[in-house]
């Protein structure tokens, strides 16, 4: 494999770098934002700078927007709020959300936080309709919802649900409100997603799934809330700790790269032709299908950026290796689950455990070509006849 060009299909894991990235952390103020001295005023101009391009691009308010270590942070924030509330609150989660709703929905049940899950539709979306039935069983079960956290875009299988029309139904319920907080880590830059005009109340993103470094990402927040973790009165108290100066500029960069309207709309078009080369090409290799089976080449319900496919006959990370070995990246799901072998996402939208264990992801960005699509289109049906 020496010299060897590789090939990456693993962008829902990570994105690469944009180079430019690397000037910007290299030239960013060194100064804690907080001091009081001409190099902490510096770095408080740029950090500040920084929250202020990423709201204009997002077309929210700057005092909206915190800066976090990235998506888990952000979601985890959240969800920690149930556990300062007066009174129990209750959460509903959907059933094939990241780990970092998921798990954390699990250890607040733990402790004594009521929480259902919400089952996605057969295409691994989640309806309104669900969300509502669910509403109504925890009535039933005595719980009271006060939280409600959604996936916008999957990211195993690209799914996409409509969390505004999911908003606009929950705000037509009686009683008290209920606070609606999505995860849009693989949305942001991506897909289009009207983050104001959606009426949810509070949102995860991440740098690193834009061209971004690790370790930085930002929370949406329409209102302040009261958070768990206590320390600093960094980010209004929202998020305490010492502020990562160089990450909130480079995610501004990214964001101004690829959420603007103009850019989104241009590299999304481009990424649904690809990904209908993707899906036309596996559908003629023997015993292979997209997941979930009836997905079209352009399909309106998934994002261009994701696809989950079965190959029976091949387990996933069998898959994984023999692409690795021809240069080619690609994963069978959520990087943070890796070591794991069990498929929620995949159980919850009712796929048998002899197809989630020969499933994997293929995941795609901005740089990807049609070239590379053929070539691991090639790749696959020489494995496929190998194996």
């Amino acid at each position: 494999m020496h010299g060897m060009k590789r090939i990456y299909f693993d962008w829902a894991a990570t994105t690469p770098s944009f180079p430019e990235i690397f000037d910007i952390i290299a030239q960013s103020p060194f100064g804690n934002p907080s001091s009081r001295h001409q190099e902490g005023r510096e770095s408080r101009q740029a950090f500040e700078d920084a929250r202020k391009r990423s709201a204009a691009v997002l077309g929210v308010k700057p005092e909206q927007l915190i800066f976090t270590s990235g998506g888990t942070e952000s979601n985890s924030i959240v969800l920690q709020t149930l556990l300062v509330r007066n009174s129990k609150a209750g959460l509903l989660y959907g059933a094939t959300e990241h780990p970092s709703v998921r798990e954390n929905a699990e250890m607040l049940h733990r402790i004594g936080i009521p929480v259902m899950p919400v089952q996605p539709e057969q295409d691994g979306r989640i309806s309104a309709k669900r969300v509502l039935q669910a509403l109504e069983k925890a009535k039933e079960r005595d719980i009271t919802v006060r939280m409600i956290a959604l996936m916008a875009v999957n990211n195993e299988t690209g799914a996409i649900t409509d969390v505004a029309s999911i908003v606009q139904r929950v705000r037509q319920l009686p009683g008290p409100p209920i606070h609606i907080h999505t995860d849009l880590v693989q949305t942001i830059g991506k897909v289009p997603f009207p983050l104001l005009d959606s009426g949810i109340d509070s949102a995860a993103m991440s740098a690193h799934k834009l061209g971004g470094p690790r370790g930085i990402g930002l929370l949406f927040l329409r209102r302040p809330l009261t958070v768990l973790n206590r320390g600093g009165e960094q980010e209004w108290g929202q998020r305490p700790g010492t502020e990562n100066v160089a990450g909130a500029l480079a995610l501004a960069y990214c964001l101004e790269k690829l959420a603007r309207q103009e850019e989104l709309t241009c590299h999304y078009e481009a990424a649904a032709t690809r990904m209908e080369r993707l899906i036309v090409g596996l559908r003629e290799l023997d015993r292979t299908s997209p997941i979930p089976r009836d997905r079209e080449p352009r399909d309106p319900r998934f994002s261009p950026y994701i696809l989950q496919a079965a190959f029976p006959g091949i387990p996933g990370e069998v898959l994984v290796r023999a692409l690795d070995d021809a240069g080619i990246a690609i994963s069978t799901g959520s990087a943070c689950s890796s070591t794991k072998q069990e498929r929620p996402v995949l159980k919850a939208m009712g796929i048998d455990s002899d197809t989630a264990f020969c499933s994997v992801r293929f995941s795609q960005g901005w740089s990807t070509t049609d070239e590379d699509i053929d070539t691991l289109l090639a790749a696959l049906s020489t494995i496929r006849k190998t194996l």
